[in-house]
């Protein structure tokens, strides 16, 4: 209901917040023991997530009927997800916002840290400063409730060219990582605002199939830039294809903001009673931060 955007926020402040712990927990381990043994730890804890499971109580959520097979799950989530202009247009957009971020910070990013700040140390405090700002942007989330929850979502989409032209420049390290940070802050607010459409949306019992089109959307042309990424550098070099992954961010936001429903798509103010409220999947948002922070 009207606490919805509230515990999204709460879902995303901790899992970033662990992100940032794991990655510290990781280096620290990696110096003290061999690092086999450290993936031993990971395996291990993979699998206490798992059993971690066993604790949900699902007994009051009522049983489903069963489908019409997975060809017809396909085919009700794809109407669900091309009936609403605000929801495939968010994830054509994410398309290739995720694959120019991807390429910038997967690929291009270690080269210019090697190449212009001194190696991988400084990159890292970038990756941990955009993680941060994530902590910070779920933190405003928890305060503040934008009516327009699109619109201020997809505003917030912008800064996601910053990065890409701070590498492009190149800045200094610490401005770099002062632009991670906001980065990691604004895209946090789109997370959390398209976590609550989502949930506000979509009929709990459609949310699974369109949460599927939109996590595969969202980053479907990923290994495709990546995988252009090295070609393009040779073709016109780093700084230019620096700038244009920074350009293909801003006119693909841009240009969804044409979309009425985008731009007009409300809260909701009213308590809605549901008769489980579910964990939105990782969405367009997550995909993009599991890409910034390179899983």
């Amino acid at each position: 209901g009207e606490q919805a955007s509230r515990a999204f926020a709460l879902f995303r402040m901790s899992t970033q917040g662990a992100a940032i712990g794991g990655a510290a927990l990781g280096g620290a381990m990696i110096a003290a023991m061999d690092p086999g043994w450290v993936l031993a730890v990971d395996a291990a804890a993979f699998a206490v997530a798992g059993a971690l499971r066993a604790f949900l109580d699902v007994s009051h959520i009522p049983a489903r009927e069963p489908g019409g097979g997975l060809l017809a799950d396909l085919r009700d989530g794809w109407q669900e997800f091309t009936g609403r202009p605000w929801l495939w247009a968010i994830v054509a957009q994410f398309s290739v916002v995720v694959a120019a971020v991807g390429a910038a910070e997967a690929v291009y990013g270690p080269l210019v840290a090697r190449d212009s700040l001194g190696g991988a140390r400084p990159w890292g405090f970038a990756l941990a400063a955009f993680g941060v700002g994530n902590l910070a942007g779920a933190l405003l989330m928890m305060r503040w409730k934008p009516r327009r929850l699109l619109l201020a979502g997809t505003l917030c989409v912008f800064p996601l060219a910053l990065p890409s032209a701070g590498l492009a420049v190149p800045l200094s390290a610490y401005w770099l990582c002062l632009v991670m940070f906001v980065t990691g802050t604004a895209i946090e607010v789109f997370g959390v605002s398209w976590m609550t459409a989502m949930h506000q949306e979509i009929p709990e019992e459609k949310l699974s199939r369109v949460a599927a089109y939109d996590w595969f959307g969202s980053v479907a042309m990923v290994p495709v830039a990546t995988a252009l990424a090295g070609p393009v550098e040779s073709l016109v070099g780093r700084s230019q294809a620096l700038w244009g992954c920074a350009g293909l961010v801003v006119l693909v936001t841009g240009a969804v903001l044409f979309v009425p429903d985008v731009r007009n798509l409300t809260r909701r103010s009213e308590t809605v009673e549901v008769a489980a409220a579910p964990l939105v999947p990782p969405t367009s948002a997550e995909a993009e931060g599991a890409v910034g922070r390179l899983g």
